[in-house]
């Protein structure tokens, strides 16, 4: 089992970065990704799991919001493909974002 801090969040609360990573890491949408699990008051709740060095997240969302995200996202083409200028774009945002870390 993994013994990372887990973290539950919207994917509204998200940092850019992480988005960035997640965008890269689910390149065709979320929808098909989705988990089930129990949140502390029992209730069964959809989430997308995604892993960081340091952290387990769990980005609550539905089915639905999975697609709504996807659709409203100009990196994401008509067929719910992330598009070779948003892999780009996303890969040159994280690489700055760790050069930046590395100078602190």
């Amino acid at each position: 089992m993994n013994n990372k801090p887990r973290l539950i969040k919207d994917y509204e609360k998200l940092s850019e970065e992480i988005i960035a990573q997640i965008k890269l890491e689910y390149p065709y949408g979320f929808e098909k990704k989705l988990i089930l699990f129990k949140n502390q008051k029992g209730q069964l709740v959809s989430a997308l799991p995604y892993e960081t060095e340091d952290h387990y997240y769990l980005v609550r969302m539905t089915r639905a919001e999975a697609q709504e995200i996807i659709s409203d996202d100009d990196d994401y083409d008509e067929d719910g493909n992330l598009t070779e200028e948003a892999i780009e774009r996303n890969e040159e945002l994280l690489e700055d974002m760790n050069e930046d870390s590395a100078k602190d």
